[in-house]
């Protein structure tokens, strides 16, 4: 079967613009890697009672209007479907049900969303660590909650977690935050522009109050980290402002420093990435409807820069009407005012990034660790000390790197490790990280079995 549109990721962009373009009349493909939509957002909203949503908060319930819209759609919607390929000709190689395909369609949207920035700290691949964002995800999927965690890190998405811990009537350990005070004075120059969204600050700190008169011990200011334990987490040490050293006992850390785009779909096709140096990742080039660089190929939501569940709802509609305009399906003029209400949404939500960006900025011990004997990649077992190695022969950037120690070249291509390697080079070379660059990536971007590239079936043929 042919389609208009192939979207790629059920979150809130991606629902939002496979339900709309199919309400006009295209004909959409909804493919997802999860078994249920909703993205990391509203994971696993279709199966959550009302009593979950009331200590995943009304945020989350947001997400139930999305599902129906789309459930009522007509579109063909997969689930556990793997992405490995999408080329710049648009077409898009997908595994279901242990069978791969290649369909080309002219209109391809990437809503692949957000990843967590990596932690790379001493331990933090120890057993019982985990990312905040994975902690969530076990109270969305499952209702699963480790009592007596400690939270370390920074940023909006750590409140949040534990504040549903908290509601969930989960005991939480300790709240380390690693947020520097000096981010205050930078971020201040742009809290005119971030109070148009009060609520969201308010919201902000309800959360802070709220895990305050729980009883959880909140450490703010820490200078460094590291995870306790030889074979699994027992505990986290943690250096505060005035050089001393504390340790709080626990066998599971969750750890978190903000949200990137997640580009490895987008930067394997080819399309044209800008280094954002506030956000402090990578954001692939597109215009105000989300068309990158390569004619047919849109990007929608976080995978084009972290702007929150609403705007990326928001941005995904828009994407939509410029597709069902090009498709002939709209004219300019209809296109234009239906995108009046959502252009002013993405604008109003974009308004406190600058604040939130320079307030919870993660700093630069955190993001390249000071140990050599720290990992960096986790999939070829890396440490510091190897990936600095190779860097004094004259190393120019991460894809020469690969030759010398294979860092990015394991399953996650870099998706764990790429940042933190930019900015090794980077700093070994007193170059920006723009000029360092990033990793070559090509497909599979995600592993593929070989039975199924043997039989791999082309627009419904089998080669």
């Amino acid at each position: 079967m042919s389609y208009d549109v192939i979207v790629i990721g059920a979150g809130p962009a991606g629902m939002t613009a496979a339900a709309l373009a199919a309400e006009a009349g295209a004909s959409v493909l909804l493919l997802d890697d999860q078994p249920g939509a909703g993205g990391q957002i509203y994971r696993n909203i279709e199966n959550a009672a009302d009593s979950r949503g009331r200590y995943l908060g009304q945020e989350y319930m947001a997400g139930r209007p999305l599902l129906h819209r789309l459930r009522k759609s007509n579109i063909d919607y997969l689930t556990d479907a793997t992405v490995w390929q999408v080329s710049d000709e648009r077409e898009v190689g997908y595994s279901h049900e242990g069978s791969a395909r290649l369909l080309r369609a002219p209109y391809v949207l990437l809503a692949t969303g957000a990843m967590e920035r990596p932690f790379p700290i001493k331990g933090w691949t120890l057993p019982g660590v985990m990312t905040a964002g994975a902690a969530q995800t076990l109270l969305k999927s499952s209702g699963l909650a480790a009592d007596g965690a400690v939270f370390a890190g920074s940023g909006p998405l750590l409140y949040l977690v534990v504040h549903q811990y908290l509601r969930a009537g989960v005991k939480v350990a300790a709240l380390v935050d690693t947020t520097a005070k000096a981010n205050r004075k930078h971020a201040l120059q742009h809290l005119p522009a971030a109070l148009s969204r009060w609520d969201l600050l308010a919201r902000g700190r309800r959360w802070m109050k709220d895990i305050q008169r729980s009883g959880t011990t909140m450490i703010s200011g820490v200078m460094d980290l590291q995870v306790l334990g030889d074979d699994a987490a027992q505990g986290l040490a943690f250096q505060t402002g005035n050089g001393e050293w504390r340790e709080i006992a626990g066998t599971h850390i969750f750890l978190h420093q903000g949200v990137v785009p997640n580009v490895n779909l987008s930067m394997s096709i080819g399309l044209d990435h800008a280094w954002h140096s506030r956000q402090l990742c990578w954001r692939p080039r597109i215009d105000d409807w989300g068309q990158g660089s390569v004619d047919g190929i849109v990007i929608a939501g976080d995978g084009a820069g972290i702007d929150g569940a609403v705007a990326a709802q928001a941005s995904g509609e828009m994407a939509a009407l410029d597709i069902l305009y090009r498709l002939g399906k709209l004219s300019i003029g209809e296109r234009d005012q239906r995108a009046a209400a959502p252009h002013r949404v993405l604008t109003r939500e974009r308004r406190i990034r600058p604040f939130l960006d320079a307030w919870f900025r993660p700093a630069g011990q955190f993001r390249v660790p000071n140990d050599g004997s720290t990992t960096v990649c986790r999939c070829e077992e890396l440490t510091l000390d190897d990936v600095r190695a190779p860097i004094g022969i004259g190393i120019a950037g991460p894809n020469q790197l690969k030759s010398y120690c294979r860092a990015g070249m394991g399953p996650c291509q870099g998706r764990f490790c790429g940042l933190t390697v930019q900015e090794i080079i980077a700093k070994e070379t007193s170059r920006a990280v723009a000029k360092v660059g990033y990793f070559r990536l090509r497909p599979p971007i995600k592993p593929l079995c070989l039975e199924e590239l043997a039989n791999l079936q082309i627009d419904g043929s089998e080669e």
